[in-house]
């Protein structure tokens, strides 16, 4: 399907949302994602096509959006291309996939951990239950490198939930949480694991790591569910 460019967004360090609008809009939920196309000259051995979490609510149609990080330096070609992108032109994409969407039961707890640009789902789930008026017990962790890294704070924070953000190399006199999340850390936040769902985002190992650390902990594997972003480092 054919998506044309509306607008960049920059959001954070390094971090910008790229809005467009598509011919049809995909019937997606908040935390899918689609795969993007883009054709380049020379492309590197990651090749022309990205898989993206929607970062876009669906309540934001006609426009859908994705999210992402650009490293300072040694970027990949798709990256490099994405960059230079004006408004007016197109991507392809496919989709919307993923499993990594709200329980219908609103009744159970939910604990959103989030790496870094692993906030992305969430941003799309947070505008969605805002817009459709909707409360859920949540509890988000935000752990990222540093306070310019943070993404839609502001959004984030206007939901009634509980959140938290832990800052590996936080400011000086910094008031909040710092560290790396790890398993001990998460559930000495949240006051230990009774019946809550896990919902955890960001690089690859971190999740991987952090999905095992909490199994360590008594954490069952039914009470946990994941969504990584290969080619990341960890937070």
């Amino acid at each position: 399907m054919r998506a044309v460019l509306d607008h960049i967004e920059d959001i954070a360090l390094g971090i910008k949302t790229f809005w467009f609008k598509p011919e049809t809009h995909p019937d997606h939920n908040p935390g899918q994602y689609l795969r993007w196309y883009l054709p380049h000259e020379n492309p590197d051995d990651r090749g022309e096509r990205r898989w993206f979490t929607v970062s876009a609510s669906p309540t934001e149609a006609p426009l859908i959006s994705f999210t992402t990080k650009f490293a300072a330096e040694k970027r990949s070609s798709f990256k490099t291309k994405l960059l230079t992108l004006k408004p007016g032109e197109a991507m392809e994409f496919t989709g919307p996939f993923g499993d990594f969407v709200l329980l219908k039961d609103e009744n159970i707890p939910l604990i959103f951990v989030a790496g870094g640009i692993g906030v992305t789902p969430f941003r799309s789930i947070i505008k969605y239950l805002i817009d459709s008026k909707q409360k859920r017990q949540i509890h988000l962790l935000y752990g990222a490198n540093s306070l310019e890294e943070v993404a839609f704070r502001d959004l984030l924070e206007s939901y009634e939930m509980k959140f938290d953000l832990i800052l590996s190399a936080p400011p000086l006199g910094w008031t909040g949480k710092s560290g790396r999340l790890d398993a001990a850390k998460i559930l000495e936040i949240i006051g230990g694991f009774s019946k809550q769902l896990f919902y955890l985002s960001g690089p690859e190992p971190m999740i991987e790591a952090l999905a095992q650390d909490l199994k360590t902990k008594n954490v069952l594997q039914t009470s946990i569910v994941t969504d990584f972003f290969p080619g990341y480092s960890d937070i």
